[in-house]
């Protein structure tokens, strides 16, 4: 008989690492023999690729963004840490460099909600439901990394831009 368990894990350089345990068992007359192998593999793997987003999902993404009052410090440090609504909101967002100029609580849920909704961010869930911090989603990631490698900042918005961003936030999501 025999029995296999396999465990897959994303590691920091985005190598799984699989990890299989099998157990052999053998019957021969009335002895059994049973020996353990333990194999750990590295395998590049597809799986583990970024998500790929139609051109218009990332499009609208990138502008709101843009458009949003946030820095690339904010977006940094909520990829690996949540990050609640009172540290973002007054003062507080501009002495920890979240955001360009002082935004109310109203003015940064609202920012913070459509970020949501075009795909970039999401709520952080404790056991009680949801709360009132933020994480980055995989497509936000995505933007995060390119303008690491570009060495800016995010890029200032448009006027066409904050225009499209506005029909969009308006018409919910068509533009």
């Amino acid at each position: 008989m025999f029995a296999s368990l396999t465990i897959v894990r994303d590691t920091a350089a985005d190598r799984p690492l699989q990890l299989s345990i099998r157990r052999y068992i053998c019957n021969h007359k009335k002895y059994s023999t049973c020996s353990d192998v333990l194999s750990m593999t590295f395998l590049p793997s597809e799986a583990f690729k970024s998500i790929s987003y139609p051109s218009r999902t990332v499009k609208r993404a990138d502008r709101a963004v843009r458009c949003s009052p946030f820095q690339l410090h904010f977006f940094q440090t909520i990829r690996d840490n949540s990050v609640f609504l009172s540290a973002i909101a007054s003062n507080a967002g501009v002495e920890s460099g979240y955001t360009r100029s002082p935004v109310s609580e109203l003015v940064a849920e609202n920012s913070l909600l459509w970020l949501i909704q075009v795909g970039v961010l999401r709520r952080e869930v404790d056991g009680q439901g949801i709360t009132d911090s933020f994480r980055l989603t995989p497509l936000g990631r995505q933007l995060v990394e390119k303008w690491e490698q570009e060495g800016q900042g995010v890029p200032a918005a448009s006027l066409c831009d904050r225009i499209g961003n506005a029909f969009s936030r308006g018409l919910g999501l068509f533009l």
